[in-house]
């Protein structure tokens, strides 16, 4: 039996304008969901036309368990109806606006929530800049807010276009660190190195060897340090959950010079890892894309690296000094060591134990015969 998230306050508000009859739902002409979430508004009455863009991929697979239907990003349809559920970070929320003026067809309109302590009134007046006239409603500390229909002569909006491929300009990748790497707007530490992760690289030993993993990849920044730092790699794994990230790794790697096979996962690590391996690092997550504070994300990312180490494989990770991760790692792994401490982080090396060599069964004692010769 699926189950549906019940406390998503910007989801159920978003629905608002439609449950209220403020805003039909089109009978034809289809829905899309940007940064659709799952949840309990989706599943109380039929939404006919609806699909879902999520580059998120724990987002994604709770979509796809519920058997709502995905598009990729590539996908240039137009839809009567745009919903939008914007990202906190400004010029990733700006460029998705503008993306979803783009795939309104004649007469659609954009429909957006953003909560109260995210910033809704901004929000809200970026899509007035964008569109002209927007109508809004406010429930549940949330701001639901739509356009007027769009591309159509006769129509309220005031659409301005000049904006709109300003800000469809926002996402685009970006040189970041010197031009060493590119990044973009919403990814985790998009503008720079992340302290963190400069630290944890810093510390890296040069006998690192075999099959590696880095868990929460991001812009690919370890990994390449990783590489540069390991020459006896013979393979690098990253996993990253947010697709717009992974895309940046691949083009940054693909710049690094080594030996090593690169493989490339949108994946959700806390679902654990389809293979072994010799080295994991990580700067594990410790807050979702809304910045609950979830130290239980830390937690689960060091479980799933020692399920997925081979007997004496080394996790490498960095994490916040008042994180607390010091009793999953006793647990899992045989030896653990702070091995720097630094601005408030914490470097840790944690080593899986080797595997204990099976005891022989007992032979069963058996008297025998002067020489030798059991009874």
């Amino acid at each position: 039996m699926h189950t549906v998230a019940t406390d998503d306050l910007a989801l159920e508000t978003l629905m608002l304008p439609f449950e209220r009859g403020l805003l039909p739902w089109p009978g034809e002409g289809g829905v899309l969901f940007l940064r659709a979430r799952d949840g309990w508004p989706l599943h109380q009455r039929p939404l006919p036309g609806l699909v879902c863009e999520q580059s998120f991929k724990p987002d994604a697979d709770a979509l796809t368990r519920a058997g709502l239907a995905l598009v990729a990003p590539e996908d240039t349809s137009r839809y009567a109806l745009v919903l939008v559920l914007p990202p906190r970070q400004r010029e990733e929320s700006r460029a998705l606006y503008a993306r979803a003026v783009e795939r309104v067809a004649p007469g659609g309109r954009v429909v957006a929530c953003v909560s109260n302590n995210e910033g809704a009134r901004s929000a809200q007046d970026d899509l007035r800049k964008l569109t002209g006239a927007v109508g809004d409603l406010t429930k549940n500390k949330c701001r639901v807010f739509w356009s007027a229909p769009l591309h159509v002569d006769d129509s309220a909006a005031s659409l301005d276009t000049t904006l709109q491929a300003q800000w469809r300009q926002l996402d685009a990748p970006r040189p970041v660190a010197g031009g060493r790497f590119i990044s973009r707007p919403g990814v985790f530490a998009w503008d720079r190195i992340d302290p963190a992760s400069a630290l944890l690289a810093a510390q890296l030993p040069a006998d690192l060897a075999g099959v590696a993993a880095d868990l929460g990849a991001g812009f690919g920044y370890l990994s390449a340090e990783l590489l540069a730092r390991c020459p006896a790699l013979t393979a690098l794994d990253l996993y990253e959950a947010e697709a717009r990230a992974l895309e940046l790794a691949r083009t940054n790697l693909g710049a690094v010079t080594t030996t090593a096979t690169l493989d490339y996962h949108w994946h959700d690590v806390t679902s654990g890892l389809p293979r072994q391996y010799d080295v994991i690092i990580s700067n594990p997550p410790f807050h979702t894309q809304g910045s609950s504070y979830r130290p239980d994300i830390g937690r689960r990312f060091i479980a799933v690296a020692a399920e997925a180490l081979k007997p004496g494989g080394r996790l490498w990770m960095v994490a916040n000094r008042h994180l607390p991760y010091e009793a999953v790692l006793t647990d899992s792994f045989g030896s653990v060591r702070t091995v720097a401490q630094h601005d408030g982080f914490k470097i840790i090396e944690a080593i899986k134990a080797a595997a204990s060599r099976p005891t022989p069964p007992e032979r069963p004692f058996v008297r025998t015969r002067p020489g030798g010769r059991s009874l």
